[in-house]
């Protein structure tokens, strides 16, 4: 048990105000598919030790220094099994935390503080591993004011609770999914065959005006015939810094270039000094580590 809680919030400022994504009947639906899948018919451990009137108060903690997520989503998970429960937001969403900071505290009955801790956990470990991770890599491209994207590698069901997560780290979202951006990839140029690039951009404008067209491309070749085109962005996948740069030369302001593969913490602030607009990460949200947070008894209420 803790004796005393921790506020090691660093700062009264979100890292970045972002509003939550999921709400209403997606979120609830969302919460109750994850408890049903913990909880199945009940909590049996809890049934049997802890009787059903004993009320307590917990906490979560961060074990390092996190950008916290996920916090409203944790909320809603605790007041779904205890409608009565006193939930206190002490790091919002979107804030930087210390090592043993206290992100929340919880007050109600024990029986549903136990049945939520693991999924309410869940979201929370997965959301702030998401953040925290985007904001090293936001940390690393500051001088450079590139921007960090997103990708579509996301956890089926759970990409705009993922992307929400790149937010509150800093991050930018690319696009949604399939329907509200083209980008028109290799197989594309491959199924479109020998036809010029800029009768394929004049195609998918013509078909879905207003709609943001991006082109992928692999080589400097490629690019000049991107820019041809003249697309709204420019893709420039799997290239080393050496050459981004002469794609940037080549480019001369001409479109935005968009950088992607093979980019890591160690390089990245390498590619962004290229001079590319963004670099779009799918580690962001497949490959972020869990963050590491526990719930503890601060106060076992008789």
């Amino acid at each position: 048990m803790l004796s005393r809680a921790k506020h090691l919030y660093l700062g009264k400022t979100p890292f970045r105000v972002v509003p939550l994504a999921v709400s209403g009947p997606e979120l609830r639906g969302l919460i109750r598919r994850a408890l049903c899948e913990d909880l199945g018919p009940g909590d049996i451990t809890s049934r049997a030790l802890v009787a059903p009137g004993r009320v307590i108060t917990a906490v979560v903690i961060a074990r390092h220094a996190c950008v916290v997520c996920g916090m409203n989503i944790a909320v809603h998970i605790f007041r779904e099994l205890d409608p009565g429960v006193c939930v206190r937001i002490l790091v919002p969403d979107g804030c930087r935390a210390r090592k043993d900071a206290t992100l929340m505290r919880i007050t109600g009955k024990a029986r549903a503080i136990l049945a939520g801790e693991r999924t309410a956990l869940n979201f929370l470990q997965r959301l702030t591993g998401i953040a925290s991770l985007t904001a090293c890599f936001v940390e690393q491209v500051k001088p450079y004011k590139t921007r960090i994207l997103d990708t579509r590698k996301t956890t089926p069901t759970l990409r705009m609770l993922e992307k929400y997560a790149v937010r509150c780290g800093g991050g930018t979202n690319h696009r949604k999914g399939l329907y509200d951006q083209i980008l028109i990839k290799d197989n594309h140029r491959r199924l479109w065959g020998t036809r010029d690039l800029g009768m394929a951009v004049h195609a998918a404008r013509r078909r879905y005006p207003g709609v943001p067209v991006e082109v992928e491309v692999e080589s400097e070749v490629e690019l000049e015939r991107a820019l041809a085109a003249r697309p709204d962005w420019i893709l420039l996948d799997n290239m080393t810094p050496e050459r981004l740069r002469r794609c940037v030369r080549l480019c001369r302001g001409r479109c935005p270039l968009e950088a992607s593969g093979g980019i890591t913490l160690a390089n990245v602030k390498a590619v962004a000094a290229t001079g590319v607009q963004a670099i779009s990460l799918g580690c962001l949200t497949h490959s972020a580590p869990a963050a590491d947070l526990s719930l503890e008894i601060s106060d076992a209420n008789k």
